[in-house]
């Protein structure tokens, strides 16, 4: 049986640390322009154009026009899923100077996965959730449950029409940090723009590390009973 040709197409993509970076600055899930990638990249401007156009020709990375800028998205999902496995399994970047080292410790804290929350607050949430009966394990998949249905409602968030969404509803997503499963889906994703308006995270800029505010630790105590150091 012959090899499809492009999985060695899309390794060789993936093989060159530069477009690895800005591949995974890209799981943010927003759009950037070339020098914004080129910044959180360490690399020229027209050095991450060159990239980036590699990363279109191989549809990994899409792009809109305004004006006189391009600005770069992820193609879909998939492809954000397939980059946060091939996290799952690489071993941690060698930190070198304090600003890397706290990088490192914000990412962990908490991040944006594409379009869910991840890191620790996505773990510990998901977990929560769990234990308090919200949410049930299954396989690969997280169903909400009767209480939890109710929970989320309160909470602000339309379930059903996030069921309609032409996607996977409440994925189990593997955790590269922590090596725990977070929410994913469109559940991930609606959970995650609620916390987002609430202010109880804000955007960390040129990373994907998002910040827990004051009012966000007050808030995953009081209704997650999630507990987020100070």
């Amino acid at each position: 049986m012959a090899v499809n040709p492009n999985v060695a197409e899309i390794a060789s993509l993936l093989g060159e640390p530069s477009r690895a970076t800005i591949l995974t600055s890209l799981m943010d899930g927003r759009f950037h322009t070339a020098s914004e990638l080129a910044y959180m990249a360490s690399v020229k401007p027209q050095t991450a154009s060159f990239h980036l156009a590699k990363l279109v020709e191989g549809n990994l990375v899409i792009f809109e026009k305004h004006g006189r800028y391009r600005y770069y998205q992820l193609s879909n999902q998939e492809v954000a899923i397939i980059l946060e496995s091939f996290l799952s399994i690489s071993r941690p970047s060698e930190v070198r100077s304090f600003k890397q080292s706290t990088e490192a410790k914000a990412l962990y804290q908490a991040r944006t996965c594409y379009d869910h929350l991840a890191g620790r607050l996505g773990v510990d949430l998901t977990d929560s959730m769990v234990k308090n009966d919200l949410l049930e394990k299954d396989n690969d998949l997280f169903v909400v449950t009767q209480k939890g249905e109710k929970f989320l409602t309160d909470f602000g968030l339309d379930v059903a029409k996030l069921r309609k969404k032409r996607r996977s509803f409440s994925r189990a997503c593997l955790d590269w940090s922590e090596r725990h499963h977070h929410l994913a889906g469109a559940l991930g994703q609606g959970l995650m723009t609620r916390l987002f308006d609430l202010g109880w995270i804000a955007r960390i800029p040129s990373t994907r590390a998002v910040k827990i505010t004051d009012k966000g630790k007050k808030g995953f105590n009081k209704h997650f009973q999630v507990h987020m150091d100070k």
